[in-house]
């Protein structure tokens, strides 16, 4: 599966084999020429977007658990905002087409500079049980 955006345009293009049959608009849904068909991709007008500084991933055998939280200071917690699950595959397809748009968005913008222990700073006492990782009760 793979998503591109040109402008405020968005395709999905699907390269799983699917029936052929007819879209909800009666057009006919076929693979184009590259063996991919093309997914429109509705937003209701009503979705809201979700703020998120930091994501923890964890797994199962079958699933990629993505949960998108907010870090605030001085709070231990971090407030879950929104969990994305994935299977393997669609999770993978996800990171390549992230890839693509981070370095897109080097090349135009310039490098993003992480500081070397970042990742520590965000997730030294994060726990998933609500917990802030202390012996504090």
């Amino acid at each position: 599966m793979a998503l591109f955006q040109k402008g405020n345009k968005i395709s999905l293009y699907n390269n799983l084999p699917e029936r052929q049959g007819m879209t909800d608009d009666k057009t006919p849904n076929k693979p184009n020429a590259a063996g991919r068909r093309q997914i429109r991709v509705e937003v209701p007008s009503t979705l809201e977007p979700t703020y998120a500084n930091a994501v923890i991933i964890s797994q199962t055998s079958s699933e990629i658990i993505m949960d998108f939280t907010q870090l605030m200071p001085n709070d231990p917690r971090a407030r879950v905002k929104q969990r994305v699950v994935m299977t393997p595959t669609a999770a993978k397809s996800f990171m390549q087409a992230l890839t693509k748009h981070m370095e897109r968005f080097e090349e135009k913008y310039g490098e993003i500079k992480m500081p070397p222990t970042l990742a520590d700073q965000l997730f030294s006492g994060i726990r998933s049980d609500g917990t802030d990782g202390t012996d504090d009760e």
